[in-house]
């Protein structure tokens, strides 16, 4: 009897609920079981690639690599050449004010950045109109963090043609008033990972997906950005990327133009 009830007033919450309700319950579903995915690879890329040089977000201390945006491989490889220096995305991001109002935003995104980034904009001040990215990513909190400020100082962000902004860079763009790629702009997402030579238990590995994944969804939201970017990450192992085509920028609104972001905002 219990059983009925129980199934019969999930039922008349089903016939009762709006769409929009019933695309965040599947929305959430989605991102539980992606993360127990997450877990399962995050295992097996331990077990199979002891050696192999990585860079988790989450853990300060962890020695940065570039991501794959220059290996072949799925989901797919790189749809055009990386045209800056590899050892200049390796250092810290660096921030240089260019013509224009334009902030040059250079190197990975290290614990610490987004300090830095904070200093910078309050030295600059109105100057600053545009951060051009060019990042392979980094610490997702930085990343958070710089593009909350971004969001609050209204300036807009852009990639550049043959620039890169992948992993967590493109949280970072999601903070633009305005946000624009280029042709050629190479910009990207995949899961976060541990690459340090500490092993995570089960529990705690699945406590920090969750943990992340949340921040970076809410976040993301808040920006305007709809959740699907989110889902390609936490469908693509970390030693891959899952490029984003200009189209699919425009449906995920990661690129957008001032009108849409204030409607938003309202």
């Amino acid at each position: 009897m219990r059983l009925e009830t129980a199934g019969q007033r999930l039922k008349d919450y089903l016939l009762s609920a709006d769409d929009g309700t019933l695309m965040r319950h599947a929305f959430h579903a989605l991102l539980a079981t992606a993360a127990i995915f997450v877990v399962v690879d995050w295992h097996d890329i331990g077990s199979n690639n002891a050696n192999m040089p990585a860079y988790d977000p989450m853990i300060p201390g962890a020695l940065p690599m570039l991501p794959p945006a220059l290996t072949e491989g799925k989901p797919q490889a790189a749809p055009v050449e990386v045209t800056t220096d590899p050892e200049l995305l390796k250092k810290p991001i660096r921030f240089e004010l260019q013509a224009g109002g334009v902030l040059l935003a250079q190197g990975t995104i290290e614990p610490g950045a987004a300090v830095r980034f904070d200093a910078e904009i309050k030295a600059r001040g109105e100057y600053i109109k545009t951060v051009s990215l060019d990042s392979p990513g980094g610490s997702i909190g930085d990343a958070i963090a710089i593009s909350t400020l971004i969001r609050e100082r209204k300036i807009a962000t852009t990639v550049a043609d043959g620039a890169l902004c992948v992993s967590s860079c493109p949280i970072v763009m999601a903070g633009g008033v305005v946000r624009t790629a280029e042709k050629d702009a190479i910009i990207g997402v995949h899961q976060v990972f541990n690459g340090t030579g500490e092993k995570l238990s089960p529990e705690r590995a699945m406590s920090e997906v969750q943990r992340t994944t949340a921040d970076v969804t809410h976040h993301l939201d808040d920006m305007g950005i709809k959740p699907d970017l989110w889902i390609h990450a936490m469908e693509t192992p970390p030693d891959r990327l899952y490029y984003l085509s200009l189209d699919e920028m425009k449906e995920f609104a990661l690129v957008a133009p001032p009108a849409a972001v204030a409607k938003k905002a309202k």
